[in-house]
């Protein structure tokens, strides 16, 4: 049996990855913080539900916790990482910046240190579209340039990214970054825009309509990003032997087992659609706020994730109004609306 290492296992990703690894046979070892940055019972309900599977076990710590982590890690002799705990969000990143230094920057460090001395067969770690930045050219393509991050959270992915370069060249690594788009669904975040509007309209409380709603989102349904992530476990980039070894519209690195891929359903939905889509699912208005665009967020995000498909033969495809459908039944089943 194939062991697993998930970090973050009980945030919102993390859950929904452990659970399709787990019903396809895989042993999970969960690693989360569960820090207070949302309701942490909501994590705790989470981890609940994996532990129902004996293949399941988790450690509770904090990505710096070096000592613990390489512990866990020396004891399980996990095959795969699946490094997913991350301080998330772009707004928080306004308010506090060093989080993201110390869990983003340093916790991956130490999940890359692990990873080494392991020898693992696949490190994979996630990324976020947010590192495409400034960059105006849609759809986002790994092979564009990303230099230009607007937020210390999407700066410290970028990081990420980097370093998990370095370390798949000189130490052999096999490393695949994979960039989320907009991931929504059940078990959702409750700082994210889907689960916030939903609340607000339910309660009757005005929600917050960033840039006027002319913004555009690719939403990624999470049971479509985890389906990505699991294939994506069974191809390991491989070292070129030479730059014209690498296929055309591939991301893989000239000098190291190294790969980025967009996670994304390639497809620009424009947000006040999806604020329809939550309205016509709840059967009433929501109370708009309009406002101007919040420092460091982006107007448009769209994946090109063909590389995805050329690697795993899978395309993202759920649409949007039946993600909605099934977050919002979630949501009135989890908190007995």
């Amino acid at each position: 049996m194939r062991k697993v290492l998930v970090t973050g296992s009980a945030g919102f990703i993390g859950f929904h990855l452990s659970k399709l690894l787990l019903a396809e046979g895989f042993q999970v070892i969960g690693y989360d913080a569960m820090t207070d940055y949302y309701d942490v019972r909501l994590k705790e309900r989470r981890h609940q539900q994996l532990l129902q599977n004996q293949n399941f076990s988790c450690t509770i710590g904090m990505l710096e916790e070096f000592d613990k982590l390489k512990s866990l890690c020396d004891a399980e002799k996990p095959d795969v990482i699946v490094h997913l705990a991350a301080q998330a969000g772009v707004r928080y990143s306004l308010e506090n910046p060093r989080a993201y230094i110390e869990s983003n920057v340093v916790g991956t460090f130490n999940v890359m240190e692990c990873a080494r001395e392991l020898g693992v067969d696949h490190l994979l770690m996630a990324s976020t579209s947010s590192v495409y930045g400034a960059n105006e050219d849609m759809p986002y393509s790994e092979l564009h340039k990303v230099d230009a991050q607007m937020t210390i959270y999407a700066a410290t992915k970028k990081a990420n990214e980097a370093m998990a370069h370095s370390y798949a060249h000189l130490w052999d690594l096999p490393t695949t970054m994979f960039r989320f788009f907009t991931v929504y669904g059940p078990w959702g975040r409750p700082d994210m825009a889907l689960f916030k509007f939903t609340k607000g309209i339910i309660e009757d409380t005005p929600i917050d309509i960033y840039n006027n709603g002319d913004m555009f989102r690719d939403f990624t349904y999470v049971e479509d990003l985890v389906k990505g992530i699991r294939l994506l476990v069974d191809a390991a980039p491989v070292r070129p032997e030479t730059a014209a070894d690498i296929p055309e519209g591939d991301s893989l690195s000239p000098v190291a087992p190294y790969r980025v891929v967009n996670i994304g359903n390639s497809d620009k939905v424009r947000l006040m659609d999806f604020v329809e889509a939550i309205e016509t699912e709840l059967g009433k208005p929501a109370i708009r706020n309009y406002m101007e665009m919040q420092a460091g967020d982006v107007p448009a995000t769209w994946a090109d994730a063909t590389l995805l498909q050329t690697l795993t033969g899978y395309k993202p495809q759920t649409d949007v109004r039946e993600g909605v459908k099934k977050f919002v039944a979630w949501y009135k089943d989890y908190y007995n609306v």
